[in-house]
């Protein structure tokens, strides 16, 4: 069996998963929208069974820890996923949040709120924050730091960032996102 190909997507409140949803059927993936919930309602065991019968890829997960500085539900998720032997992971998109106690995760690229590649992190209204390097501050986000995923793309609240990811306007950063790394790993 050929290894199902995911994205992983660390955000999944009601606009999150809205958001995702539109996203994945733009760029012809498929929406896990049952990942959605704040925090992660699904165990990783049944987040990786929905994977494997999904009808196409690439696959966009949703997890959230709803703002625990701790490993949360959705942190927890994500380690099965990522760990799964069936599972590839092309790359992650990595969502700020005002999650203060986080550490933090390195990004391989950061997008502001007007889709452009930027040079520090940015914060969750997508906003670069001059002070920072090339990090992402969330409350899902420091278990990223355990793996070695093709691509870490770093963006402000999906489907927010005061309004320039809106559905209504084609969710400009978070499509920008998910093709980079469908790019990145020849999609």
């Amino acid at each position: 069996m050929n290894k199902r190909k995911v994205i992983l997507i660390t955000d999944g409140d009601k606009v999150a998963k809205e958001t995702v949803e539109y996203v994945a059927q733009k760029v012809g993936g498929r929406c896990i929208s049952a990942s959605a919930g704040n925090p992660t309602p699904l165990s990783g065991a049944q987040l990786v069974d929905l994977i494997q019968s999904a009808a196409y890829e690439p696959i966009l997960v949703m997890f959230d820890d709803c703002g625990s500085k701790h490993k949360g539900k959705g942190e927890r998720a994500l380690e099965v996923v990522a760990n799964h032997p069936d599972i590839d992971v092309l790359g992650v998109v990595a969502v700020a949040s005002n999650c203060s106690a986080a550490e933090g995760v390195a990004v391989d690229i950061a997008l502001d709120q007007e889709g452009r590649v930027v040079s520090h992190g940015v914060d969750k209204d997508g906003v670069e924050l001059a002070q920072e390097p090339l990090r992402i501050i969330g409350d899902t986000v420091d278990v990223l730091r355990q793996y070695h995923f093709p691509l870490v793309v770093g963006i402000g609240d999906v489907g927010k960032m005061k309004h320039h990811d809106d559905r209504m306007w084609g969710a400009p950063v978070t499509t920008q996102a998910v093709r980079l790394i469908m790019e990145k790993s020849g999609i």
